[in-house]
């Protein structure tokens, strides 16, 4: 296999400023020659760079928000003007939602599409034309294990994500034979910020021992890459869970799933009342 664009190269990862972001960044200082971190959070994209100032790599910061269409278009040209390349781009931005669609905050899900879609969708297709001129480049997209399952109280989420997953396999087999890899990484629960900004109204969290480590994720995304891997599923846990829905019937899994979501909606309406 050829040598990872990783190593000397340009790279840009997304929703950097914490979880599996940040991990990518710290894991990729040592190897890459340049880490550009993005997400809106300025402050802790500074934390970060100054936190790796002693690696290898050089730390460029870019305070971008996401949701913003013409800035989010920009990007790309900008880090190119830079740094000459961009040599692989790391897909991690998202934002998560919970609850039943028909009470969602509309706002929220137009922003989780622009963040999770159109964002992945547009960075993506920036870099392209280099990289396919180079015959060169990876693109790392961090999806998740509902981009191959489904759940009740994520619809909007899980269609996201359905989405990311859709968007990589296609790619990947658009670039076959250019040198491009084109790999997505589906993790089931992690334990970082993301669980905190999808606001569950049950007022529950998942136990410790169900969770995986950001760190570990982020090893196991980069080592995806490295191999060129079209889909990895990282941790027991979450390897467990898209198999098992993988392996089990679809109508098997709608049936369950469906007495699920009964539930919560059961539960969900009975705290309105309360």
């Amino acid at each position: 296999m050829s040598r990872s664009p990783i190593d000397g190269g340009v790279v840009v990862v997304t929703g950097a400023s914490s979880g599996i972001g940040a991990d990518i960044a710290r894991q990729l200082a040592e190897r890459a020659q340049v880490v550009v971190v993005v997400a809106r959070r300025l402050h802790r994209l500074e934390a970060l760079a100054e936190a790796l100032s002693g690696s290898t790599a050089q730390i460029d910061v870019r305070a971008l928000d996401l949701t913003d269409d013409a800035a989010c278009g920009s990007l790309i040209e900008h880090v190119t003007a830079a740094h000459g390349r961009v040599d692989v781009l790391v897909n991690n931005a998202g934002m998560g939602d919970f609850g039943l669609l028909e009470s969602a905050d509309a706002n929220k899900i137009r922003w989780m599409i622009q963040v999770n879609v159109m964002a992945v969708t547009r960075l993506t297709q920036a870099v392209l034309p280099q990289m396919v001129a180079r015959g060169s480049g990876g693109i790392l997209n961090i999806s998740s294990g509902f981009g191959v399952n489904f759940m009740p109280g994520f619809a909007a989420y899980v269609g996201t994500k359905h989405f990311v997953t859709g968007l990589t396999e296609s790619l990947r087999t658009e670039v076959a034979g250019t040198g491009i890899r084109v790999v997505q990484v589906c993790p089931g629960p992690v334990a970082t910020e993301f669980e905190a900004g999808v606001e569950s109204p049950l007022d529950r969290s998942l136990p410790g021992w169900v969770e995986q480590s950001s760190a570990a994720c982020a090893s196991a995304a980069i080592a995806a890459l490295d191999r060129n891997r079209a889909l990895t599923v990282p941790g027991v846990v979450g390897w467990l869970l898209v198999h098992l829905g993988w392996w089990s019937p679809r109508m098997l899994t709608r049936g369950v799933l469906s007495l699920l979501g009964r539930l919560l909606r059961r539960e969900l309406m009975q705290r309105r009342q309360r």
